[in-house]
């Protein structure tokens, strides 16, 4: 027996445009910062992360989809009736997300995607890496990746590598590990093992949401994008608070993990950052395989 596909939610076009001005808003205030910052070039060593190392431009956030089965009435003469895997819907003049074409094009890129959130999600969260993985990144090195001074030294950022367990299941952040520090860390993580090896508790895995959010396109309604783009700049804060950098002169107070109290509030962290990032994997999985 063949079960039809669910009947889109109709969305008159004054809510729907009411939805869109209010994504809009939101989306405007969470990158007015970063877009002040780059038209006066001045870079920042914790905020320019999420548009930098993702390399997603702040007019990804700002455009609002309603996401798939939500038919848009009264939205022929919108621009979106010009964009990528927009479709008419079933009424004159309406608009749906094409679903099934960007599954068609995308559909091993949506496959590789589910199976990292699936493997995620199904795993126990693990805390106590303490976020290491930023000091073995300038460990025993002169160079570092941030034009930013050490809080401890050299030495005393060496001393607390050599004190400590390297626990990273992050392949995006073990990559960036000194090679000094890479046979330090209990695993070695690659490409290949990326959905056998996360995570809920990581901190990059919560990050990642927001980039998983981004590569499935029009399907993520505007809200779980800006959920996620709001997690990953929240994990970003914790992730340099605990790192071996001194961000004072940015207004960052230092969750010192070299120390006992340190160690019980950045677990503290991440396990709400965990929390967070369960539930928005399971909204997005229920978009890849819903």
């Amino acid at each position: 027996m063949t079960i039809a596909p669910p009947a889109p939610t109709v969305l008159a076009a004054d809510e729907w445009r009411e939805r869109e001005s209010v994504h809009a808003a939101r989306a405007h205030a969470l990158t007015r910062a970063h877009r002040e910052r780059a038209a006066r070039r001045e870079p920042h060593p914790v905020e320019d992360f999420l548009f930098t190392y993702y390399a997603y431009k702040p007019a990804i956030l700002h455009r609002w989809h309603p996401g798939q089965d939500v038919e848009l009435s009264d939205a022929a003469d919108d621009a979106r009736a010009a964009w990528r895997w927009y479709a008419p819907g079933s009424s004159p003049g309406s608009l749906v997300v094409d679903g099934a074409g960007l599954r068609a094009e995308r559909g091993t890129l949506l496959a590789n995607i589910g199976t990292i959130l699936r493997g995620t999600a199904g795993r126990a969260p693990v805390f106590g890496c303490f976020g290491l993985h930023e000091w073995a990144m300038v460990y025993r090195q002169r160079e570092h990746r941030h034009p930013v001074p050490l809080r401890l030294g050299q030495d005393g950022t060496d001393a607390v590598v050599e004190a400590h367990d390297l626990r990273c299941t992050h392949y995006d952040a073990f990559r960036f590990f000194t090679p000094d520090a890479l046979p330090r860390n209990r695993e070695a993580p690659t490409r290949e093992r990326q959905a056998s090896l996360e995570q809920p508790g990581c901190l990059h895995a919560g990050m990642d949401l927001y980039k998983w959010a981004v590569k499935l396109g029009p399907l993520v309604p505007g809200d779980l994008l800006l959920d996620a783009f709001e997690l990953a700049r929240d994990i970003r804060i914790l992730d340099m608070q605990a790192s071996p950098y001194d961000l004072a002169d940015w207004g960052y107070e230092p969750v010192r993990i070299e120390t006992a109290e340190g160690k019980a509030a950045y677990v503290r962290a991440q396990r709400g950052f965990a929390e967070r990032g369960q539930a928005l994997r399971g909204r997005l999985l229920g978009i890849i395989y819903g």
